[in-house]
């Protein structure tokens, strides 16, 4: 898995749900018990959000797809977009009482005040960034992603027994290597590079078939760096995953009410038919059985 910093820049430089395997879903945190949110403290009226009866949400600008589309944000169209905008309506706001507003990746995660209810972009959810900044439930777990040249043997593949004879690589030390040792275990012995970077270049000049990274690091190599390559698919989840999280204030109001939000949407199935329908289906990264 890339680092945090890898996936700042990825989010700021690149073109952030999949078909998620059952049982591996975005889950919900639960609160303490004497801080468990009501319906009544949740409804839009007891909210105190920045605007009376508004909701003003954040992203970075430009924003990505499939992400967003187009870099509109109000549009509701690509995965994150769509996010927020079903959190808004779980919590009664209406797409009329949504503000987008825009704010860069570094600004947002810094200490201090905010100019937003909650920010969407793609944040991992971190000890340290939990000094500085309220993080909701995940809203989606990062999986890992294998990626190959339009012309290698493995473009096209639908299985993960379609790749028992392919030379795979990964950066060293990641879930994307133990992906690749723990689901596919190839005949051929995987090989480990010390940075994406490195395998991404050994991708390029044909000594692997394929390359194992996270999604958005998937989505950046394939819109940006590397043209001439694919995704071949998503594997299944694997290790402990990233999670995304929608970022709020350090000891927002809001906190609880969103983080519960995101739950729900987790636990209706909400978020897999996002995820299913803006990153598998749309951006091309379904899913390898």
């Amino acid at each position: 898995m890339v680092s945090s910093s890898s996936r700042a820049r990825a989010a700021a430089t690149a073109a952030v749900l999949l078909v998620a395997v059952a049982g591996c879903a975005p889950q919900e945190v639960t609160p303490t018990p004497d801080a468990v949110p009501t319906a009544a403290t949740c409804a839009k009226d007891s909210l105190k959000t920045r605007t009376p009866g508004k909701l003003t949400v954040a992203t970075d600008e430009p924003a990505y797809e499939p992400w967003f589309k187009g870099n509109k944000p109000d549009t509701g169209e690509g995965f994150e977009a769509a996010v927020a905008y079903a959190v808004a309506e779980k919590l009664g706001y209406a797409r009329g009482d949504v503000t987008w507003t825009r704010v860069k990746f570094d600004t947002a995660i810094a200490p201090g005040p905010k100019t937003f209810d909650f920010d969407i972009n793609q944040f991992s959810i971190t000890e340290e960034r939990k000094q500085a900044v309220d993080f909701s439930a995940p809203y989606y777990l990062v999986r890992q992603t294998v990626i190959a040249l339009k012309s290698s043997k493995i473009a096209g593949k639908k299985s993960v027994a379609d790749l028992k004879n392919a030379k795979l690589g990964a950066q060293v030390g990641t879930t994307s290597y133990q992906a690749i040792t723990a689901l596919i275990k190839p005949t051929v012995k995987p090989q480990v590079y010390n940075s994406n970077d490195d395998a991404k270049k050994a991708l390029q000049n044909g000594q692997l078939d394929g390359l194992v990274v996270d999604l958005p690091t998937a989505f950046y190599i394939t819109g940006s760096e590397l043209p001439e390559a694919t995704i071949v698919g998503q594997l299944p989840q694997v290790g402990a995953p990233e999670a995304f999280g929608l970022l709020l204030d350090k000891d927002s109001p809001i906190t609880l009410c969103v983080s519960k939000t995101v739950g729900e949407l987790s636990g209706d199935g909400t978020l897999k038919q996002l995820e299913q329908k803006w990153l598998a289906q749309v951006a091309g990264a379904t899913e390898l059985q």
